[in-house]
C-alpha cells in the first residue's frame, strides 16, 4: 500500500456515529454508491498492523528498496531454502541407503522399494487436508511441527528390520511433508513480489536439486566410517539430527508474515506489507475460509491446466528416487563412485538452477518460455538413454545426469507461477491443495512404471517420461501463458482505479483493493504475472 493512496489511514475515516441522523444517512450512502465496503472479517490480517503504523512510515526511496528488497530475499528465501534443502535431505535418505545395506537389512526389493516410494505420496495424498491447518493456525507454528514430527519419523528409521516398516514410515513421513511445499511458498508469497518470486524459485529449488550435493559428501565421508553401527543406520542418525537442529532454528525464527518478522523494523514491515501488495494486487494472509473462492478454484480452467502439468511433468520424480540405482546398473560403478556422480550431477543442476534465476530477475514474463527450454535437456536425455549403444557406459551416464535434475527447475517455475498468478487467499489454498493432489497421484504411479523385468534399461519408463513429462507437459505451460496473456490484454485495455473500504467498528476506512481478500477473477486490477 503506498502512502499517498493511504497517507493517513485515520484521516480517511468516516464516523457514521459521530454525525447527526441526516448526515448519517447521506455520508452512508455516497459510501455505499462510491466504494465497495466489506467488513474487516473479510481484510487482510495485516490491515490493523498498518491502520496503526502506515501513516508515520514515509514512502521508500530508491535506495531503501534496493536495500530492502536485498535484505528480504537474503532472509526469506534463505530460510525457506534451508528448510526445503533438510527435508530433501531425509526425502533423499531411502535412495542413499538403499545403496548402503538397507535392502539386506530389511528384506527390500525393487518391487517393495517402489512400494515404499509409492506410500510416501500416498500419505502426502491423504496429507493435503493438511493444507487448511494455514487457514487456523499460524505458518510458523505449521512449519515447526512439521519439522518436529519429521525428525521423529526419520529417527524411528533406525529401529525399522523389515520392509513393512519401511513402508509405514514412508507414509507418514509423506503425510507429515504434504504441506511443506505449500507453506514455504505462501511465505515467500507473503515477502517477495510475483516477479521476484517467480525469479528465486530456481534458485530455491537448489535446496532440491542440488541436496545431493551435501548429502553426497556425507555419504562418502560414512562409507569410510568404522563403526558397528550399521551405514544406513548412521546416515539416518546425521540426517535426523541436522532436522533437529533445523526444527531449533525454526521455532525462534520462522515467520507467520510480516508483520511479526523479527528480523524486520516496524519501518521495514509496513514496507514489505506495501510493496507485496502494490505489485500483486492480492492478500498477504486471511484467517476466514471463503467458500465461494473454493468453489472459483474449480471452475476456473487455469486450475486445471496447472493440474495437468504436474499430473504429467511428475511422472518423471521417480528418477530422483531411482538415480543411484541407474548409476550402478549403467555405469557397474562402486557405492563410493555413485555418491561421487550424484555430487557432479547435482552440481550440475544447481548452477542451471542459478542460471536460470538470474535470467528470470532481468528478464520479466518469460516463466512458460523458461519451462519448455529448462525441459529439453530432460526430453534429449531421455531420448538419448533408450536409444544410445548399451555398452557406451559413459554417455549413457552423461545423459542420465542430464535427463534426471534438470526438470525440477520447470518444476519448481510452475509452482512459483501458480501461486503468484492466483489472488484470494482460500482461491491460493484451495488451487495449491489441487494441484498437489494431482502432484501426489503422478507420485503414486511414478515407482510402479520402473519394473524389474524392463531391467537394465526400463524402457518403458523412459518412454512415458518422454511422451507425457518431458513433451506434453511443457506444452501446457504455453496454453496457461496464452489464456492469461489473453486475460491480462483485456484488463489493461479498460484498467481503472477501484475505490474500496473496510468497515472497522462503526468506521469506513478506505483502503487498498489488495486489502480486500479478492479473488483475481473479481479483482480487474489484478494483471497476472506471465
Amino acid at each position: 500500500m503506498s502512502n499517498t493512496s493511504t497517507s493517513s489511514l485515520e484521516a480517511q475515516i468516516v464516523s457514521i456515529e459521530q454525525k447527526d441522523n441526516a448526515g448519517s444517512k447521506n455520508a452512508a450512502g455516497l459510501l455505499k454508491d462510491e466504494y465497495k465496503v466489506v467488513s474487516s472479517r473479510d481484510a487482510d490480517v495485516t490491515l490493523n498492523f498498518l491502520e496503526e503504523h502506515d501513516s508515520e512510515v514515509p514512502l521508500i526511496t530508491p535506495d531503501e528498496d534496493r536495500k530492502l528488497r536485498r535484505k528480504v530475499a537474503a532472509i526469506v528465501v534463505g530460510l525457506t531454502f534451508l528448510v526445503n534443502l533438510t527435508l530433501y535431505s531425509d526425502k533423499a535418505t531411502l535412495s542413499y541407503a538403499s545403496i548402503f545395506g538397507l535392502w539386506e537389512d530389511t528384506g527390500l526389493t525393487q518391487e517393495t522399494y517402489n512400494d515404499a516410494n509409492t506410500l510416501f505420496y500416498v500419505g502426502y495424498l491423504i496429507g493435503q487436508a493438511n493444507m487448511f491447518l494455514c487457514k487456523n493456525y499460524p505458518i510458523g507454528r505449521v512449519v515447526t511441527v512439521m519439522c518436529a514430527l519429521w525428525t521423529i519419523i526419520i529417527f524411528l528409521h533406525c529401529v525399522a528390520y523389515n520392509h513393512q516398516g519401511i513402508i509405514a514410515l514412508r507414509f507418514f513421513l509423506g503425510f507429515v511433508e504434504s504441506v511443506a511445499v505449500p507453506t514455504l511458498n505462501i511465505t515467500m508469497n507473503q515477502f517477495l513480489t510475483p516477479d521476484e518470486k517467480n525469479s528465486y524459485g530456481p534458485i530455491w529449488y537448489v535446496s532440491s536439486i542440488g541436496v545431493s550435493i551435501p548429502v553426497g559428501f556425507i555419504a562418502y565421508g560414512i562409507l569410510h566410517a568404522k563403526s558397528s553401527v550399521p551405514i544406513w543406520k548412521l546416515f539416518m542418525i546425521i540426517i535426523g539430527g541436522c532436522t533437529f537442529l533445523l526444527t531449533i532454528i525454526i521455532f525462534f525464527f520462522y515467520p507467520n508474515n510480516p508483520t511479526d518478522a523479527k528480523f524486520l523494523s516496524t519501518k521495514e514491515k509496513v514496507w514489505v506489507i506495501r510493496r507485496v501488495q502494490e505489485s500483486s494486487q492480492a492478500s498477504i494472509e486471511q484467517k476466514v475460509v471463503k467458500k465461494y473462492q473454493i468453489v472459483e478454484a474449480f471452475k476456473d480452467p487455469i486450475t486445471w491446466f496447472f493440474s495437468i502439468f504436474f499430473l504429467f511433468q511428475q511422472l518423471a520424480n521417480n528418477l530422483a528416487y531411482q538415480q543411484n540405482l541407474l548409476f550402478q546398473g549403467i555405469g557397474n560403478i562402486t557405492n563410493l563412485s555413485s555418491t561421487l556422480v550424484s555430487v557432479a550431477a547435482g552440481g550440475f543442476a544447481s548452477i542451471c538452477a542459478v542460471i536460470a534465476t538470474v535470467f528470470l530477475l532481468y528478464k520479466r514474463n518469460y516463466t512458460a518460455f523458461s519451462v519448455v527450454f529448462w525441459t529439453i535437456p530432460s526430453f534429449a536425455g531421455s531420448i538419448a538413454l533408450v536409444s544410445i549403444d548399451w555398452d557406451k557406459k559413459i554417455a549413457l551416464l552423461a545423459m542420465l545426469c542430464l535427463a534426471c535434475p534438470l526438470f525440477g527447475i520447470p518444476w519448481i517455475l510452475m509452482f512459483s507461477w501458480n501461486t503468484t498468478s492466483c489472488a484470494g487467499y482460500t482461491k491460493r489454498l484451495t488451487r495449491n491443495a489441487i494441484i498437489m493432489f494431482w502432484y501426489a497421484i503422478a507420485n503414486i504411479i511414478s515407482p510402479q512404471i520402473w519394473r524389474s523385468k524392463d531391467k537394465p534399461r526400463f524402457i518403458p519408463a523412459w518412454i512415458v517420461q518422454i511422451v507425457l513429462s518431458f513433451f506434453l507437459a511443457p506444452l501446457t505451460a504455453l496454453v496457461i501463458w496464452y489464456i492469461l496473456k489473453k486475460r491480462n490484454n483485456e484488463r489493461l485495455a479498460e484498467r481503472h482505479k477501484s475505490h474500496v473500504a473496510v468497515e472497522l467498528e462503526g468506521k469506513v476506512v478506505e483502503t487498498n483493493v489488495a486489502m480486500l481478500d479478492l479473488t483475481d477473477l473479481e479483482n480487474e486490477t489484478f494483471i497476472y504475472p506471465l
